[in-house]
């Protein structure tokens, strides 16, 4: 455990302040707690223990392996990419202040554009990189969705350095024995997903309705496709559907969904923030879930949802391609735009007119497994592969 009061010990996220904007020292904090791992790894008075391997994740831990490097100390390391987008850029006149030396300071080391890439730093100086999807593996190697990274990352592509592995969802995730549902059910008895439903209408303040509910369980940013939805909501709206959205993000897109419910009252339910139980009900209590992410690495909502009963609707991309089987599991759409969702929710709501149809694939959905057990196996392969690299060179 790293203790730093001064560095940690603050009100608001692990990355900014209550307003949602990122802290002026986050270079130092997270360059900090990857020294703490480079330190551990090299050795701790009285710990009587060092690893054979470091696991990282995102850019936060990502300079420990550049550490390490600089140190003359290299150990086996793999770095985990769950969002590309994320990659810990500080000006460079850091570079001193964070103890990187200058000569790691080009494009073969933590240099981007000008300024200093704790992603970069991973990718570079880490034996192996994994991401969290295969078709998101594929897509950070195109310059579309490749963050600027895409030339590195094809390099470690064709290396065989960069591997992916699904995420998984724990067992928690179970209608039959959530203790959050009103009602438990199961794929082959479907009653109890109604006392849910009405579950949520009723938290919502929403109308009964015969027509189908769409769930936004999300962050509500620009990645997430929100603004999209909001757009297909009127459309939603006036063909009798329903729409509950919780989670937080940004500001413009909170305000635009407070303004869609206080237009549709009864057909619109808006809860900013989180809370699980009730997300958990959405989950289950949902016919859809709208979820129109433009890129999205892995996603678990759409794992959840399965789970629950309630079919995604979502963008061809990422691991919502690799997870969500169209017109089986779920509904997928080719562009992230308002005419290719629109075009999913069509299918989506003929589906919902054929109870047999929805019900079908309802029971296809929930028999999706997404075990933790079979990620792990996965990483197991990577961590046996980089340390016998690491044999081999020493």
């Amino acid at each position: 455990m790293l203790l730093c009061s001064d560095l940690y010990d603050r009100e608001g996220s692990p990355y900014g302040d209550a307003a949602g904007l990122d802290w002026s020292d986050n270079d130092v904090r997270f360059a900090r707690l990857a020294l703490a791992a480079a330190e551990i790894a090299c050795g701790v008075r009285d710990l009587a223990w060092t690893p054979d391997l470091l696991h990282l994740n995102d850019w936060t831990s990502a300079l420990t392996p550049g550490y390490l490097a600089w140190r003359g100390r290299p150990l086996p390391s793999v770095l985990t990419i769950h969002n590309l987008a994320y990659q810990g850029l500080f000006e460079a006149e850091r570079l001193p202040r964070l103890g990187v030396p200058e000569s790691a300071f080009q494009i073969e080391g933590v240099e981007f554009y000008g300024k200093l890439s704790f992603l970069k730093a991973g990718i570079v100086y880490s034996s192996h990189v994994t991401t969290v999807s295969s078709t998101y593996a594929r897509e950070i190697t195109t310059p579309e969705l490749g963050c600027g990274l895409d030339g590195l990352l094809r390099v470690r592509a064709d290396e065989g350095r960069l591997t992916n592995i699904l995420n998984g969802i724990d067992e928690s995730w179970d209608p039959r024995t959530d203790p959050y549902l009103a009602s438990p059910f199961e794929a082959e008895n479907l009653k109890g997903k109604a006392a849910n439903r009405d579950e949520v209408r009723k938290e919502f303040g929403l109308a009964v309705s015969r027509g189908p509910l769409f769930a936004v369980v999300s962050r509500l940013v620009h990645q997430k496709g929100v603004d999209l939805a909001i757009e297909a909501a009127e459309t939603i709206v006036r063909d009798g559907g329903q729409i509950v959205v919780t989670g937080r993000g940004e500001g413009e897109l909170e305000q635009s969904l407070e303004n869609l419910a206080a237009r549709y009252p009864d057909r619109v339910g808006v809860r900013l923030g989180f809370e699980e139980g009730t997300a958990r009900r959405m989950y289950a209590g949902s016919d859809f879930l709208l979820m129109p992410s433009r890129f999205e690495p892995c996603g678990l909502s759409q794992m959840y949802a399965q789970k629950f009963g309630s079919l995604p609707i979502a963008h061809r991309t990422g691991g919502l391609a690799d997870t969500i089987e169209d017109g089986v599991t779920g509904f997928l759409f080719r562009e992230p735009s308002l005419g290719e969702l629109l075009g999913a929710v069509y299918r989506a709501v003929d589906a919902f007119r054929s109870r047999k149809k929805l019900n079908t694939m309802r029971r296809a959905a929930m028999g999706r497994h997404y075990p933790w057990q079979r990620s792990a196996l996965g990483y197991k392969r990577v961590y046996d592969r980089a340390l016998t690299g690491a044999l081999a060179r020493s």
